[in-house]
């Protein structure tokens, strides 16, 4: 039987399908043309497979006459599911005015970030925009009622929060990218406040994209960026592999997977003892160590360009997730500055809002100490990272694998610094700095040339050498009871998996206080 035509639902009909044709055909083949998705492709490229439930798609401009030209007012948003688990994700559509921000998308996108926070899903921003639209923005009252919401400033990290850089990204993907926790750029893409063209007019600087907000300016200069991605594809599969290590909210634990089988791990835990040069100035990667360490050898490193004498990283020990903080010697020995501090710091914050135990690898000589770092506010940046380490509430335990001098032994979760269990490696010197370099601070080369002060000087500074080498071993840390346990090296995943399951505990189950969901996402 035919049912007469319903005007309503044909109306319904011919409405969602101009919101759904975006900016229109021209628009469309124009991203094809680039190698670039539009919008909705990326969401679909991202999600499950229909799993979008899209919210918001019939809003438009609230300027007269924009109705039109505005479908979905320029934002695609809505809840799908990434590995069967929900998640809110919002794009923006460069094919409707630049993706430009208008007043109704911009609140449409504020209330899905409300949403997410809400109900407790993770929420992720794909970006590609020119800021704010003009003349919405424009004026006392276009510029009121544009300013950034509460959402994003009073998020307190209750939900992990993505953001990728997939184009141009002026103004709000911008911002959006400033408040996250991670943060993925696409090669060729570029993140600023502003765009060359506004840069111009304004102070007569003329730059290109790449210059002003190219992915090896935010990956190795800024910190900005967690990752890079070759491809767009690439850059959806970064962002689902670091949403496997996190929870969906901070009212949980991350996610469990299935360890690997002590067949396979136990027998390449006695390449430790190997990997690591006995001479302490030579350097190794300690990347090395960490793929003998965790499950199947795999970890996923955030900001890896960024200050390469830390690694910050999230892999998995028995099936649990845990977050890495380790010196890499390969790179200024290990002596970290202001960036190493800010990363650091970072990705304590990180850790703790989200309930991950942290494991610390020492093997450093300290901070790196020069004009430079002084004038960045060093000082000021070993104590932000000493004071996210004291406020952090999830499980702390730290191994010394071969050396660590001065303050940095404190900022690694050294003794006294709150964390559940600190060990060493039988080799390891733990000293206030070398006792190479504490010698001739002690006894300094005497202004003279005689040959009988000189030897006896020589004489004196063999015996301190050796009286000083002697302390800094860990035997008399051990035996005061600074240090947990002096560890062979082969038995270190067995002992991080033991000592990290006493440390979570009974009463709260590895859940942090929170105490650092506050702290700014950048820095």
């Amino acid at each position: 039987m035919k049912h007469p035509p319903n005007p309503a639902n044909e109306e319904l009909a011919r409405r969602r399908a101009a919101a759904q044709a975006m900016g229109g055909e021209a628009r469309l083949a124009r991203k094809r043309e680039a190698g670039a998705l539009n919008a909705r492709e990326r969401i679909a490229a991202l999600l499950d497979p229909h799993s979008f439930f899209e919210i918001g798609l019939l809003v438009h401009s609230d300027v007269p006459g924009m109705e039109d030209r505005t479908p979905a007012d320029g934002k695609v948003g809505g809840i799908g599911a990434i590995a069967g688990r929900t998640v809110a994700v919002n794009a923006d559509d460069a094919t409707v005015l630049a993706g430009t921000g208008g007043r109704i998308g911009s609140r449409k996108s504020r209330a899905l970030l409300k949403l997410a926070i809400t109900k407790g899903y993770p929420y992720i921003n794909l970006g590609e925009a020119g800021g704010a639209r003009l003349p919405d923005i424009q004026g006392s009252d276009g510029l009121s009622s544009m300013t950034v919401g509460t959402s994003a400033s009073l998020r307190c990290r209750q939900v992990p929060m993505v953001a990728a850089i997939l184009g141009e990204c002026f103004g709000s993907p911008s911002w959006y990218a400033a408040f996250a926790d991670f943060v993925v750029q696409l090669k060729g893409s570029c993140m600023a406040v502003s765009g060359p063209r506004v840069l111009e007019i304004a102070t007569g600087e003329k730059v290109s994209n790449e210059e002003l907000g190219g992915w090896q300016l935010h990956a190795k200069t800024t910190g900005l960026v967690d990752r890079v991605g070759e491809t767009e594809g690439q850059c959806f599969e970064i962002i689902r592999e670091y949403l496997s290590y996190l929870p969906s909210h901070a009212g949980e634990l991350p996610p469990v997977v299935a360890p690997e089988p002590a067949e396979t791990a136990a027998p390449r835990q006695h390449k430790l003892a190997t990997l690591v040069p006995t001479e302490v100035r030579r350097g190794y990667d300690m990347r090395a160590l960490l793929r003998v360490l965790v499950d199947h050898g795999h970890f996923f490193e955030l900001k890896p360009e960024f200050d390469r004498s830390a690694i910050t990283a999230l892999a998995r020990l028995d099936g649990q997730t845990v977050g890495i903080i380790a010196s890499n010697p390969l790179y200024s020995a290990g002596a970290m500055g202001p960036d190493a501090c800010n990363k650091c710091t970072s990705f304590i914050c990180l850790c703790d809002s989200f309930n991950i135990p942290l494991v610390f690898l020492h093997d450093t000589p300290g901070f790196f100490v020069s004009k430079a770092a002084e004038q960045r506010g060093m000082p000021g940046r070993i104590i932000n990272f000493i004071e996210a380490l004291a406020l952090a509430t999830v499980p702390k335990v730290a191994v010394v694998v071969r050396k660590s001098y001065g303050m940095a032994y404190g900022n690694l979760a050294g003794a006294g610094m709150g964390a559940d269990f600190v060990f060493a490696w039988p080799g390891a010197d733990i000293s206030f700095m070398a006792p190479g370099v504490a010698v001739n601070v002690i006894a300094p080369t005497p202004a003279s040339d005689d040959p009988a002060v000189l030897a006896a000087h020589a004489q004196r500074q063999a015996v301190l050498r050796e009286e000083l080498q002697a302390a800094s071993t860990p035997w008399r840390a051990a035996g005061l009871g600074y240090l947990d346990d002096v560890i062979a090296p082969e038995d270190t995943r067995r002992v991080l998996i033991e000592s990290l399951r006493v440390a979570r505990g009974n009463r709260r189950g590895g859940l942090g206080e929170h105490r650092l969901a506050a702290w700014p996402t950048s820095f």
